[in-house]
């Protein structure tokens, strides 16, 4: 496994004033932005869009490719906040960042694990939740449950947010 980085993996720092620990996920940065954000028209949308990363069949910005789904699809985050394996980060990685008089009651750093998943509700590029069948917003959360528990019985998950 690699060594630890600060810009490729995922750690908590604790922040001394609220007694708390707070998640950093750096490289997240690296997603692809796929333009600025506009006000939504009142336009017809494709059933299909064949550039659209989560689009049945198409190639996601990582090179991975969907299954040709017709209901729900989960499948792992290709720009996850955690992940599953990662190294640990080690006070030599930390003194490269902060400097060896940093580390201590000020800059508290740990590793952290974890899954993240993406859920796509239709194969249908143009459909929302709330325009989607009640047997196919049924699907939705069924695939939501079944995420809940298989993530919640992995005794090295501790949280489950969905």
């Amino acid at each position: 496994m690699s060594e630890f980085s600060f810009s490729d993996h995922s750690h908590r720092r604790f922040n001394p004033l609220t007694q708390t620990w707070v998640l950093c996920s750096p490289h997240r940065a690296k997603r692809p932005w796929l333009g600025q954000v506009e006000e939504a028209a009142n336009e017809q949308r494709p059933a299909y869009d064949p550039q659209c990363y989560l689009c049945p069949g198409n190639r996601r910005a990582t090179g991975a490719q969907n299954a040709q789904y017709s209901s729900t699809y989960v499948f792992p985050n290709d720009y996850a906040a955690v992940h599953a394996a990662q190294p640990d980060c080690t006070r030599a990685a930390l003194a490269q960042v902060a400097g060896t008089q940093a580390i201590g009651e000020l800059f508290r750093v740990e590793s952290t694990l974890g899954q993240c998943k993406v859920l796509c509700f239709s194969p249908r590029h143009d459909l929302t939740l709330p325009e989607l069948s009640v047997d196919e917003i049924s699907a939705v959360v069924r695939a939501w449950q079944q995420l809940y528990t298989s993530l919640s019985e992995d005794p090295d998950i501790r949280y489950v947010q969905l």
